[in-house]
């Protein structure tokens, strides 16, 4: 019994680091809050694979993953990037797009939950990938303007529910006798993010960026790729009449 529970405890731990991030952003601690939400990443991404280490995988857990993502990926960032950035926006602009962000992300999950996906592959960006850009992205207000927070926002949001497809490393697992070494993980972690957190911040936001850029990039180029076969098939055609 107390096995089972043990990927819940990271759950439990995901949705917890959220909160703290939300109580952060409103004590204007915004570089910590943007790391605890990258924790929580680390997080949700242990929780899954510890349950299949020790063979703990349920329903349960499956659906409280889900609501813990909605508020330390979706809630939190979104509070944080409009107390960073939106505050000087009209207030009826900067509520809708705080909203549309967590509103998309519950959608991802819903999506997540009841289709089954490409082998491999996420169908839209997974919503931790899109909440820790938005957080990182945050940290920058002082060089980026309110109107591009609110673009990148949107266009977030946009890709949590595209059909545009991610790499999926959720099969990258652990062995069961590492699962202990998690916790400590978790624990370094925290520690960096109190120490360096103003080092770390684009160390870790620019492979993100690059992971939800991906996504455009491949769809970009399989539209290419379809327009040249079309294209050429075309050509084919006519030169035969010919």
């Amino acid at each position: 019994m107390i096995t089972k529970s043990i990927p819940n405890l990271f759950t439990l731990g995901n949705l917890s680091l959220g909160m703290i991030a939300i109580l952060l952003a409103s004590e204007d601690q915004y570089t910590l809050a943007a790391f605890m939400v990258v924790i929580a990443m680390l997080l949700d991404g242990l929780d899954g694979r510890i349950a299949r280490a020790l063979n703990a995988q349920s329903e349960f857990g499956k659906e409280l993953d889900s609501l813990s993502d909605i508020v330390s990926f979706g809630a939190a960032p979104a509070y944080l990037m409009y107390t960073v950035s939106f505050q000087e926006a009209p207030v009826s602009i900067a509520w809708i797009v705080t909203s549309i962000f967590p509103i998309c992300g519950a959608l991802r999950l819903a999506r997540f939950n009841v289709k089954p996906g490409i082998p491999g592959y996420f169908t839209g960006l997974p919503i931790p990938a899109a909440g820790g850009v938005l957080a990182l992205l945050s940290l920058f207000n002082k060089d980026i303007s309110a109107p591009f927070m609110m673009v990148a926002t949107l266009l977030l949001s946009y890709l949590m529910i595209s059909s545009l497809k991610y790499p999926n490393f959720k099969k990258v697992g652990i062995p069961k006798k590492a699962v202990w070494i998690a916790p400590l993980v978790v624990l370094f972690s925290i520690a960096l993010a109190f120490l360096f957190s103003e080092q770390l911040s684009m160390f870790v936001f620019i492979p993100l960026v690059l992971y939800a850029v991906y996504g455009m990039y491949h769809s970009v180029q399989r539209y290419i790729h379809r327009r040249r076969n079309r294209n050429k098939s075309q050509e084919d055609e006519t030169s035969h009449r010919y």
